[in-house]
């Protein structure tokens, strides 16, 4: 079996998020879903975690449709399940229930045993003077990485 690095990163989120805790938890996926992540055809920009009873799930995860896949083939963009253990999830639940926090994909790849994995993260939103504070930083550390 070939390996591959699957690495999807969801590049918003640093700019639009204080991150303050990260999880890696596993993620309940189709066939042919999980077909479409070893194909890199994965855009976490819009995704969110939200709270369903006592389980988490994950909205706004565009998987694409597998091209080899007939009539049998998955919705780009249904809500999926997140799997973690009990205590996590109940920590992950309290900081969700907290005011300006929420969960969100950090970056999603497929793991030394073959299973797709996704990196999640407790963050904050970051204000518009945080957001033009971490472009100047990014400037600067150009700059600096030219000399």
């Amino acid at each position: 079996m070939e390996k591959t690095n699957i690495n999807i990163v969801n590049k918003r989120a640093s700019y639009e998020y204080h991150i303050l805790q990260k999880y890696t938890a596993g993620i309940q996926l189709l066939g042919t879903e999980i077909k479409s992540v070893r194909a890199g055809n994965v855009n976490l920009g819009d995704a969110f975690c939200f709270f369903i009873n006592e389980e988490l799930f994950i909205r706004g995860l565009h998987i694409g449709t597998y091209k080899q896949a007939s009539f049998q083939n998955h919705e780009a963009l249904r809500v999926r399940k997140i799997l973690l253990k009990k205590t996590e999830l109940r920590k992950l639940r309290v900081k969700a229930a907290e005011k300006g926090l929420t969960i969100i994909p950090l970056k999603m790849f497929i793991s030394e045993t073959g299973f797709a994995k996704i990196e999640l993260a407790v963050a904050q939103g970051k204000k518009s003077y945080d957001k033009r504070e971490s472009i100047k930083e990014k400037d600067l550390e150009r700059e600096r990485s030219r000399e």
